[in-house]
């Protein structure tokens, strides 16, 4: 009798839930919205109930979807973003907003209230920075601790357990507090190759209460993915998914980690891939933002990329992880701010096509005067750190830039702009990708997934900016699929997390990056792209004057 693996993922809006055979064959998945609060500029929050009832829906859901029976699942798989939870010693919600409600007790991943605080971390030269690229992130963990420390004291007092998102899930379905390598050493500074905590590193920073307590609220029992966490689903947990008790429950993951498991094993050609082919593929995780993720079998350190991390993805390799804040946010801000939003939406819904496909459509009528269609832009750029950037700059200050702009705002101009905007998005992950490849890696291949890559200009522009060829997954939820994979091995039903991945991975459509003019016309424009932030930074220079 088949046995089957259920992956759950959370987002930063919503809780998506997939059946997965042991081939990697989707049988059913579900989604439930999970809301946001913004009380203030650059705050994000969220609540942990709100996050786990959602979790229970869409699993019940994607259960009854599979038509298949739950005492059939063995194994169970959780992925979140890297979200900061507050419990209080009861496991009631505590507090991190400035609205003072128990309710809003997630501090979201992209929340950069903690911008001040990184920056003093950052300025004391830390060992554990190594581990980062150099230069800690307001989206990581110990700056937002600092932050409610100072700005929160309450809530410093009353918080017992400060989880990472997906730490939580697997303690809220276990009962069983398991801090997993992957959020601990990505996030928190926890060094996995040497197995602890930097108690001198908290003490200098301001968070030397934690030390004195023997780490007990972040976490003293940290492990490798593909282990069990303690004996499986809760009786309580259990009814609210509605699977048996007793279920397996692997070690948890980052979303964007749990895209790589999803796609990186993929055989291409006759062979099974090898740790050392891992140095030569990129997982390209898109959505609200986009993760850059490699895999080597010696530590590469590479300045603002994060990393490296020992067995935070897969045990007994080296992580590296570039990122963009803003990608598939930074393309809906450009389109849905812009005049002729509303048209374009209008002509969305009536002819049933998303907006992205009615502007590919203009840039299709376009192109026919044009020398091929990304030379619609030869004028017009964008330097995409709406947000800041994550890397290789490292630097969340950093603001975005148009350039070429006409005294008209027609649905053409709207495409022209959505196009120079992939395009900079593209050229972000061209430049995360020099960086590494200058440090060791030789990337040539990304395997890609996630909403932007359901888009054919996304991947046309990404793979002819780059150079590199883009591998599509059979199965384009790989971020579901990896968290699957996680509940496969915690099942025992392979014998290593790689195993699992050769098993379940399986590769795709390929596009392949162009030559010749085209390749002429991105080099010139990625010098475009360089030219852009420097002159940024020398605007910025002047006004400081």
């Amino acid at each position: 009798m088949s046995s089957f693996y259920v992956g759950v993922d959370v987002g930063t809006g919503s809780a998506r839930a997939g059946i997965f055979d042991q081939t990697g064959r989707m049988l059913g998945q579900a989604s439930r919205q999970i809301r946001l609060w913004r009380p203030e500029p650059d705050f994000a929050e969220q609540s942990s109930d709100d996050i786990w009832a959602a979790c229970c829906a869409a699993v019940r859901k994607a259960l009854a979807d599979a038509a298949i029976a739950p005492e059939r699942v063995r194994g169970l798989g959780f992925d979140a973003t890297c979200s900061l939870v507050a419990l209080d010693a009861e496991n009631r919600p505590v507090t991190v907003s400035p609205t003072g409600r128990d309710e809003q007790n997630v501090i979201v991943w992209m929340d950069h209230r903690a911008i001040p605080e990184a920056g003093r971390i950052n300025a004391g030269g830390h060992r554990v920075l190594e581990y980062v690229g150099g230069t800690i992130s307001p989206e990581m963990e110990t700056p937002k601790l600092l932050w409610l420390k100072e700005h929160l004291p309450e809530t410093w007092r009353r918080t017992a357990r400060f989880f990472d998102l997906p730490d939580f899930l697997t303690w809220r379905a276990t009962g069983v507090e398991v801090r997993s390598l992957c959020s601990t050493v990505c996030k928190w500074t926890y060094l996995g190759h040497e197995d602890r905590w930097d108690a001198e590193y908290f003490r200098s920073i301001g968070l030397g209460d934690l030390v004195d307590e023997g780490f007990s609220r972040i976490g003293r029992s940290v492990r490798p993915m593909g282990e069990t966490v303690g004996r499986g689903l809760s009786g309580q947990a259990a009814g609210e998914l509605g699977l048996p008790p007793g279920v397996a429950v692997g070690v948890s993951i980052i979303d964007a980690h749990a895209g790589g498991l999803g796609m990186l094993g993929a055989p291409l050609g006759d062979a099974l891939p090898t740790a050392a082919d891992m140095e030569r593929r990129l997982a390209l995780i898109g959505g609200t933002s986009s993760c850059h993720m490699a895999l080597s079998r010696q530590p590469v350190f590479v300045p603002g990329v994060w990393g490296p991390y020992y067995s935070a993805m897969v045990p007994g390799l080296w992580l590296s992880e570039g990122g963009q804040s803003a990608t598939g946010a930074l393309i809906d801000h450009v389109i849905f701010s812009h005049a002729r939003a509303a048209e374009v939406k209008a002509e969305a819904e009536s002819s049933g096509r998303t907006v992205y496909a009615v502007l590919n459509g203009c840039l299709e009528d376009l192109a026919i005067a044009a020398d091929f269609p990304a030379a619609l832009t030869r004028d017009l750029h964008v330097l995409p750190y709406f947000h800041g950037n994550r890397s290789p700059r490292a630097d969340p200050t950093l603001r975005g830039m148009v350039s070429g702009l006409r005294l008209s705002d027609t649905i053409d101009d709207l495409a022209l702009l959505y196009l120079a905007t992939i395009q900079a998005v593209a050229h972000g992950t061209r430049h995360i990708i020099d960086a590494m490849n200058a440090k060791g890696y030789a990337i040539e291949t990304v395997f890609a997934c996630g909403g932007g890559t359901k888009n054919p200009l996304f991947l046309r522009e990404h793979a002819d900016i780059t150079g590199c060829r883009i591998v599509l997954p059979r199965e384009s939820e790989a971020v579901l699929l990896g968290s699957a994979i996680l509940g496969a091995v915690a099942a025992g039903d392979f014998d290593s997390v790689l195993a699992a991945m050769s098993a379940m991975n399986r590769a795709a459509d390929v596009i392949v990056p162009a030559k010749g003019r085209i390749a002429a016309f991105h080099t010139a424009k990625h010098r475009v792209f360089q030219r852009m932030h420097a002159d940024f930074l020398a605007c910025r220079e002047i006004m400081a004057r």
